[in-house]
């Protein structure tokens, strides 16, 4: 299970600076409910996962798998970040250039360029494809408007009929735009709890269709994810406390770092979470993802000896799926031949090793969060660990984490200059 060692951290930090006493009061009137904020649906999710959540995802992604060559999905923030996260964390970035039975998936939505649409239209060509559309409301421009054009090519392509069979729709159970269309349409549709917002909702339908549609065990997921709380609780606590002595200490940045590529779609997902749940009043940590050893040779110089205002997370991943290793060439004159022979996951976990040790060196609080492997257990698993230290972090800082009124200014902003109506 996720293990969060905090060693590189309290060189700089006392115990006592944790908090841990007040930082567990926290977290059990989370799991018991009892906080005042609305929106604490998510953490139900695990528990009601069963064998109806179950079959009627695992049914619908059987038929996107039969049917389609693509699935298009669109969303923008918490719609979509937590499927590509699971697409690129289980299988792999380059997901779509594998020889699979499963489709294609192209994400749109998540912008507003005509460019990008473009440029899937043309990659799906004359392919069969369906569109998965995650709002919860509808109305967000930016997924909003690639609807309309998916929705006409599939309507072109199709017919109305056809169309309407290959349209999927995750939205609100009961209310707003989106629901109101499914309905009226008779679109496949799935529903997302009213108390559960869009960064938290990757283990409800939000993620868990696309997931599926890419041959990803969801029951996996979801039985990590239910398990996090029995396994890793103390290490939550750990993770949430440690940030905020931190942050009271005066640092104002943490950077997520992960050396493995794949995790990268994991750390926009995180920037979202924690970016929206904290950002607000006034106060919190600015998230920011790095990709190790990549960015120690853009950004490496600043961390290790720019201004002291920031910490760093390591996500480490101490099975790899790979075991290549490094070929003997003796007509190689770049002095790596006492490496021949040995697995590169060795170098880079050696790696890894260095520059925490540096970094620490040079001033800068280390966590380490410890995943066992890139599996769907540990995914679901690792979810639930950063969305409840998240809720308890933001908490104890006398925050709401789970709304985001600073998001509506830039949408009300646009709506004016378009001339739209609410």
């Amino acid at each position: 299970m996720i293990k969060a060692d905090l060693t590189g951290a309290l060189t700089f930090i006392t115990e006592q600076d944790l908090l841990l006493a007040e930082n567990k009061k926290i977290m059990n009137d989370l799991y018991e409910g009892k906080t005042e904020h609305y929106g604490t649906g998510w953490l139900r999710l695990p528990g009601e996962y069963g064998e109806k959540v179950s079959g009627s995802v695992k049914e619908a992604a059987n038929r996107i798998i039969g049917e389609s060559d693509v699935l298009v999905i669109i969303g923008i923030g918490g719609s979509y970040l937590g499927a590509r996260a699971a697409i690129d964390f289980l299988k792999t970035p380059y997901y779509n250039l594998l020889n699979k039975k499963t489709p294609d998936i192209y994400f749109v939505g998540n912008n507003l360029s005509g460019e990008h649409l473009e440029q899937v239209i043309a990659l799906i060509g004359g392919r069969d494809f369906s569109v998965n559309y995650i709002s919860k409301s509808g109305s967000t421009i930016e997924p909003s408007i690639a609807f309309r054009v998916f929705k006409s090519l599939l309507t072109a392509k199709y017919g109305a009929d056809g169309a309407v069979k290959r349209i999927y729709v995750t939205t609100d159970g009961a209310k707003g735009k989106l629901r109101a269309l499914a309905d009226q349409e008779g679109y496949t549709s799935f529903s997302v709890p009213d108390d559960v917002g869009g960064r938290y909702s990757v283990l409800s339908a939000v993620g868990l269709l696309p997931a599926a549609a890419a041959g990803i065990d969801i029951d996996e997921v979801m039985t990590g994810a239910r398990e996090m709380t029995e396994k890793s609780d103390a290490d939550v606590l750990a993770y949430a406390s440690v940030r905020q002595a931190l942050y009271r200490q005066g640092k104002k940045i943490e950077i997520l770092a992960c050396f493995e590529p794949c995790f990268h779609s994991m750390g926009e997902w995180w920037k979202q979470l924690f970016g929206e749940s904290e950002g607000k009043d006034g106060k919190g940590l600015f998230p920011a993802y790095t990709e190790f050893t990549t960015d120690l040779h853009s950004l490496g110089q600043y961390i290790q000896s720019g201004e002291r205002s920031l910490f760093e997370t390591f996500v480490s991943i101490e099975k790899p799926r790979s075991m290549i290793r490094i070929p003997t060439d003796g007509a190689l004159d770049d002095g790596l031949n006492t490496l021949s022979g040995r697995e590169v996951h060795t170098i880079n976990c050696a790696a890894f090793k260095a520059t925490k040790h540096a970094h620490i060196d040079g001033g800068v609080p280390v966590v380490e969060l410890r995943v066992p492997e890139l599996t769907a257990y540990c995914f679901g698993a690792l979810v639930q660990f950063f969305e409840v230290s998240c809720a308890v972090s933001a908490l104890s800082m006398k925050v709401n984490p789970f709304d985001q009124p600073g998001v509506e200014a830039y949408k009300k902003n646009l709506q004016a200059i378009l001339g739209l109506s609410k």
